[in-house]
């Protein structure tokens, strides 16, 4: 940092692209509770969502060159961190996993009011399709909008829209039918 204060997101990645590490580890730092935080959603495993998080940021190095402002670094690190999970998801065997409540929440998250009912929510989410659970987490963790869900999962807006219908219809279903909204 200079010696006159902050550094504003734009001036990291401008000193991060011109090769400063210190800068580069300042980015990491500023968005590596988003990342990790949706690697852990989408995964429902700590360990597996650090290693994510991990070759996510490991691949932002090597492609620092191809991003080009700060609102385009949170895209790029959105969407290499869905899409990563989701190849995970894929790839590995269906196991019977702890459940996600157990794990510790991310450092800063915002307490629920009802924590039975965030923790059965958080499990209903977990057990939605790894597309339409991706939809969901960018929807209501991340809080964009469609047309960047869109953007960043490579699918039309009326597919995310679709997703965002089918799964929220399935969640109230099965909140209801658990006796969790009466």
């Amino acid at each position: 940092m200079s010696g006159d204060g902050e550094c504003t997101g734009g001036d990291l990645l401008r000193r991060a692209l011109a090769g400063e590490r210190a800068a580069f580890g300042a980015l990491v730092g500023t968005h590596q509770r988003m990342v990790f935080s949706l690697a852990l959603r989408m995964l429902r495993d700590r360990h597996a969502a650090e290693d994510l998080a991990q070759e996510v940021f490991l691949q932002l190095y090597r492609s620092l060159s191809a991003v080009s402002s700060e609102a385009h670094l949170a895209f790029w690190l959105r969407k290499v961190t869905v899409h990563r999970a989701i190849d995970r998801l894929r790839r590995e065997p269906r196991l019977e996993m702890a459940p996600l409540e157990e794990a510790q929440v991310p450092a800063g998250e915002a307490h629920s009011r009802d924590p039975i009912l965030e923790r059965r929510l958080r499990s209903l989410v977990a057990q939605l399709p790894p597309a339409a659970r991706a939809v969901v987490l960018l929807r209501y963790q991340e809080d964009l909008d469609p047309a960047d869900i869109a953007r960043t999962l490579r699918m039309p807006v009326n597919t995310v829209k679709s997703h965002l219908k089918r799964s929220l219809a399935e969640l109230r279903e099965r909140m209801t039918s658990s006796g969790a909204l009466t």
